[in-house]
């Protein structure tokens, strides 16, 4: 038994099911009203627990955050997708279950996935975040990220902005 309240790991394949209920909720509170219904819940039911396995098989890098042993979070990342950033690398997803939020969880949950990219000789940090989700915006502004580019995405027909963050080096 551990005696640590919050627990940062590589995600195993026993956490499928958690990592699909943590997206599930994360994703239907951060976007329900900027995404149309018919297409969010599309998104959502495409991540289930079956998705999650062939992740971790194809070998994407997914960390779990857990609080008093309860699944509340998860971010995945690698190196930098995104051409002209000049970043090395990139988290492409964060989500907390929210009742964890504005906690300071999602700031450790971050922090320790800057310093594993670090570790792994990508210092530079960039995320994507759809421009209508302002809590998402204003996270990433409070962690020190600049707006450094804007982007677009397109789902069910609809085109929407995406904002890029970045933070240039892991400081010290």
């Amino acid at each position: 038994m551990t005696t640590d309240l919050i627990d940062l790991r590589a995600a195993r394949t026993a956490d499928c099911e958690a990592l699909a209920g943590i997206h599930n909720e994360a994703w239907l509170g951060a976007y329900r009203g900027v995404l149309h219904g018919v297409d969010l819940q599309k998104m959502v039911s495409r991540r289930g627990t079956g998705w999650w396995r062939g992740a971790l098989a194809r070998g994407v890098n997914i960390k779990i955050l857990s609080i008093a042993e309860i699944p509340a979070g998860y971010a995945t990342y690698g190196p930098c997708r995104l051409r002209n950033t000049g970043m090395s690398g990139e988290i492409y997803e964060l989500y907390l279950k929210p009742e964890y939020q504005g906690l300071g969880f999602g700031r450790t949950l971050f922090d320790s996935v800057r310093e594993t990219l670090a570790a792994k000789s990508m210092p530079s940090v960039a995320v994507q975040v759809l421009s209508d989700n302002l809590p998402a915006r204003a996270f990433y502004k409070a962690l020190g990220g600049r707006l450094t580019a804007r982007s677009w995405y397109r789902i069910g027909g609809e085109r929407l902005e995406l904002s890029v963050y970045a933070w240039p080096q892991v400081s010290s």
